[in-house]
């Protein structure tokens, strides 16, 4: 749902970079109470991993494919605050590197892809952890209900921020209808790839996964005639592999994705591009001021073979993402314990 230059005019771009702005500095504030020195280093392996897993588009229907949002994934690993900033360093190194989504187009698509999805989706699932059983496959059950709904709101936001500033003359309830329609369906996928994605990471660590704290059902005891909260337990979450085996499994599997895996993803249009082409939205989409890249189209530029080309490229693009993301998130953590850090109180 990557949004080009020229599909939305000028001072719509403005207003959403606006918009986009604005929830990053307040992302800002609210990861760094969100990140710790455990979850810090988690935060960057997330951005590379949904980078990696976004080159790979699957089929959906009637030749369009889809490919993972990664906002629901995201707020559920590594916190809300912390999903945003991750989502918008994706959104900025496909941009500026991959020609990957308009660089005017920028704050659109923080606020679609990163804002919308990241809050619909941790909404839905917080709506739901309270109803479920207090159990680790509930938050499972949860991950998958909340990335499912979070593709076709972002679908919908698109939809309404085209009806403000379009730059072709559509019916907006054609857009809409298709735009909604196929990201049902990609929803599946992104669904899919969620669950999995936080069933893997809370069956070994959930201790760090941000969506399952508290999970365990309070003890409760009758005291006097009265049930009553028993103290929570001191002892800490097993865990099943240490951070650093995480980290480096996650960062190996993303390298394997992006630099393999995604040879074989499908060809077709995504959603966006495809209903941009059969409703006409496209005729004013503009060159990319980055389409001269070395690494443009997820290729690396002067290397003949297409295999060895787009697997460098996700290479390179999965590296460049995880030092990004984990020098942001590493100055967060350090931010957080400069202001928790005991201050001189003497006169």
């Amino acid at each position: 749902m990557h949004v080009p230059d020229g599909f939305i005019d000028a001072p719509t771009s403005a207003v959403t970079g606006v918009v986009a702005a604005g929830a990053l500095a307040v992302s800002l504030r609210g990861a760094r109470r969100e990140l710790d020195e455990r979850t810090a280093p988690l935060a960057g392996l997330v951005a590379a991993f949904i980078f990696a897993v976004q080159m790979l588009n699957f089929p959906v229907a009637a030749g369009t494919s889809g490919h993972l949002l990664g906002g629901a994934l995201a707020a559920i690993l590594v916190g809300p605050c912390t999903a945003v900033l991750c989502v918008s360093v994706v959104l900025l190194m496909q941009g500026v590197l991959f020609a990957d989504g308009g660089l005017t187009a920028l704050g659109v698509n923080i606020t679609d892809m990163a804002i919308v999805t990241t809050v619909v989706s941790y909404a839905v699932f917080r709506g739901l952890l309270a109803v479920l059983p207090r159990k680790r496959r509930s938050v499972t059950v949860a991950s998958f209900v909340a990335a499912l709904v979070s593709v076709p709101a972002a679908a919908v936001t698109f939809t309404l921020i085209y009806a403000v500033g379009g730059t072709t003359d559509v019916s907006i309830g054609k857009v809409a209808t298709a735009m909604i329609g196929v990201h049902v369906l990609i929803g599946i996928g992104e669904a899919v790839i969620t669950a999995l994605t936080v069933g893997a990471v809370i069956a070994v660590r959930p201790d760090l996964v941000h969506g399952a704290r508290g999970l365990r059902q309070r003890l409760r005891l009758r005291v006097n005639g009265a049930l009553v909260d028993a103290p929570a337990p001191t002892a800490p979450v097993a865990a099943r592999t240490s951070r650093r085996t995480l980290w480096v499994t996650g960062l190996v599997t993303s390298l394997v994705l992006a630099g393999f895996v995604s040879f074989y993803a499908s060809a077709n249009p995504d959603g966006l591009e495809k209903v941009a082409h059969d409703k006409g939205i496209d005729k004013k989409e503009e060159k990319h001021a980055a389409s001269g890249s070395p690494l443009a189209d997820y290729g690396v530029k002067d290397v003949s073979d297409a295999r060895l080309s787009g697997g460098l490229a996700g290479v390179i693009g999965v590296g460049v993402t995880v030092v990004a993301g984990s020098a942001v998130f590493w100055a967060l953590r350090r931010r957080r314990s400069d202001d928790v850090s005991p201050v001189n109180t003497g006169v």
